[in-house]
């Protein structure tokens, strides 16, 4: 099937603070921003699902004190190429290391939020030797959005009905883009408890919004990403256990809100705890350091609800790190 480039949507794209750059991949064009000093260590920025580079705009300026950081769209996302049919872990792993190589040419720390958090650990697995220096899980649902998970609720009991619903009333490219049809339909598609426990997982901002319509990281997101999760195609080939099992990087992990539904067993949140530990295990079996951090009443994204207390995060754990 055909890619669709940025410029094949240019009418849906907003001006941002930072200048926007391209890398052609070969398969695809990543878009990205890029902030700080070419001398400070270089880190990589992932965002989640449904979220473009931009998602971290207000925490640039912060990390650009410590770090050459460089905070990119995901294929599928952004003005990044859209890529039916090829969406998948380790196709995005593979764009990330190939970025790697051709933009940032150095070892890197890396951090990603919620899908982009599973990235994260699947770039502290299986990256070029050398490539990564640690890796920070932002509310990662690692094992939470697999299909058939090793521990713990699967994306069936999390948020795969909202992915279901964007997949269904959106279409795959917004092949149908019933905005309308799907804001009308939510209330008998998902379970009323997902549906308030995502306004406690969503960061308010005046900016994300378009009138009446859908907000602007939607507008930028192909929502084949959410059918490729509920489908179960997305980790196919990458089970989360195994993927943490050959960890070969210091990882530090921040937990945000998180609740079992104790009357539908829904998880509310990211990750569960019984998911968290295993992924300790899982990781500090492969000989490798685990760092945890609990914040328990932070929406689901820490650097854009309080960017100040995402980059502290960050560099203080990164401080901490031993030399290469």
């Amino acid at each position: 099937m055909p890619r669709l480039e940025a410029d094949e949507r240019a009418g849906t794209f907003v001006p941002h603070a930072f200048e926007e750059r391209t890398v052609d991949l070969g398969e695809v064009r990543i878009n990205y921003a890029v902030a700080g000093d070419p001398e400070l260590p270089a880190l990589l920025l992932i965002p989640g699902q449904t979220e473009s580079w931009w998602g971290y705009e207000r925490a640039l300026p912060l990390l650009a004190e410590h770090f050459r950081a460089y905070a990119v769209d995901l294929r599928g996302q952004g003005r990044s190429t859209w890529t039916p049919g090829r969406y998948t872990l380790d196709t995005f792993g593979n764009d990330l290391v190939r970025f790697i190589d051709l933009v940032i040419k150095r070892p890197t720390l890396v951090s990603g939020l919620s899908s982009g958090g599973v990235l994260a650990a699947w770039l502290s697995a299986y990256a070029k030797p050398g490539q990564v220096l640690g890796a920070v899980y932002e509310d990662p649902p690692l094992f939470a959005s697999e299909s058939s998970p090793a521990c713990g609720p699967s994306i069936h009991q999390a948020m795969g009905p909202v992915f279901a619903a964007w997949s269904k009333w959106l279409g795959d490219q917004w092949s149908i883009g019933d905005w309308n049809g799907m804001q009308k339909a939510f209330p008998s598609e998902i379970p009323p408890v997902l549906l308030q426990s995502l306004a406690a997982m969503a960061v308010p901002d005046d900016e994300n919004t378009t009138g009446d319509g859908p907000p602007q990281n939607l507008r930028e997101y192909d929502p084949e990403w959410g059918r490729s999760f509920v489908a179960g195609r997305v980790a196919a080939n990458c089970d989360h256990a195994t993927m943490l099992a050959n960890v070969r990087v210091p990882v530090l992990l921040t937990h945000h809100f998180h609740r079992i539904d104790p009357d539908t067993g829904h998880l509310l949140g990211a990750i569960a705890d019984v998911q968290v530990k295993r992924a300790r295990e899982l990781i500090e079996s492969a000989g490798q350091t685990f760092t945890y951090r609990s914040f328990p009443d932070m929406p689901h994204s820490m650097h854009g609800a309080d960017p100040e207390l995402f980059a502290r995060t960050v560099t203080g754990w990164a401080a901490e790190l031993p030399e290469n």
